[in-house]
């Protein structure tokens, strides 16, 4: 089985489950509260590795009680920690969340550990880089450790993912050109091609726009109306799913997982979409962002019930 390395960001969730937004200087009582293991990297890391993936993960932890949790955790899922390391001095990443009674959240990140992830660590970590067979990035570390990345894929014949999340503005469009895959939401696709991203239609046609510069794949994830796929494979729109969802934190982190895991078995993009649409709205009908993400088991059992 070939390995998929992801070089991202970690981070601890802290949840809170919420009726409204308190306005400025109220104070409201929440319902509820839960913490747990996220950031974009280690979810992506977590969601493959619970399909089955063998995964390397390169990030860093800090200096506090998040950090033993952080690496049991990837441990407990099979995630090979060779390059996770801790950073003397240095609060690991927060995120807080803040779930409302209708699914949607609003979240705040503290990059703490994962802003010291510098080229040098990939550097370090060449050996192992070259032997797996896909690398998977977002844009919660720095954003040099990712353009060193995309070039360390590129000089190594190595096919690289970008997710490009959270969304950031003025990102280099030489580097952006060497990727494999580019895996935007609609809001960050607007971001990145500066066009009206509002449908299905308007998706395609900025999607068109990135691959006319180099890129070869494009994956716009478009929510409960599946995701679009515009390429050296033609363009094509896998459908979503209706559920009941009751949390959707993660879900995008759990289709690139589920993606990532199909494509580097078996080369098949649309098959990969398929099953990552359907992994992601699995993941939308339970609580939290790693805990609500399927094994191989349930969500093979998911999909027995969708089709029933």
């Amino acid at each position: 089985m070939s390995k998929i390395a992801v070089i991202g960001s970690n981070m601890v969730d802290l949840i809170t489950y919420i009726d409204r937004m308190p306005a400025q200087g109220e104070t409201l009582e929440a319902p509820g509260f839960a913490l747990g293991c996220g950031g974009k990297g280690a979810n992506q890391a977590v969601a493959a590795a619970k399909l089955g993936a063998d995964v390397l993960m390169l990030t860093k932890v800090g200096d506090d009680m998040f950090a033993d949790n952080t690496l049991a955790n990837f441990q407990r899922f099979g995630i090979d920690t060779r390059y996770v390391q801790r950073v003397p001095g240095v609060s690991s990443g927060v995120a807080p969340i803040f779930v409302q009674a209708d699914s949607h959240n609003s979240i705040l990140i503290v990059k703490g550990a994962n802003a010291h992830l510098v080229p040098a660590d990939l550097d370090a970590a060449e050996q192992a880089l070259r032997e797996c067979s896909l690398i998977v990035l977002q844009l919660e570390i720095n954003v040099e450790t990712v353009y060193h990345a995309i070039e360390f894929g590129r000089e190594h014949n190595i096919p690289v993912l970008l997710n490009p999340a959270p969304a950031l503005s003025g990102l280099s469009r030489e580097h952006l050109a060497h990727l494999d895959f580019l895996v935007p939401n609609e809001s960050e696709l607007a971001l990145i091609t500066g066009q009206v991203v509002d449908s299905p239609e308007s998706a395609h046609n900025a999607a068109l726009k990135l691959v006319a510069s180099g890129i070869r794949h494009v994956i716009v994830t478009l929510g409960q109306q599946g995701a679009l796929y515009v390429g050296e494979e033609g363009e094509f729109q896998i459908p979503g799913l209706s559920v009941a969802a009751r949390d959707t934190t993660g879900a995008g982190d759990a289709f690139i997982g589920c993606f990532i895991h199909h494509w580097s078995r078996d080369r098949d993009i649309r098959a990969a979409m398929t099953q990552a649409v359907a992994y992601s709205a699995c993941s939308v009908t339970g609580l939290g962002t790693q805990t609500s993400y399927p094994d191989a088991t349930a969500f093979a059992e998911f999909q027995r019930r969708l089709d029933a």
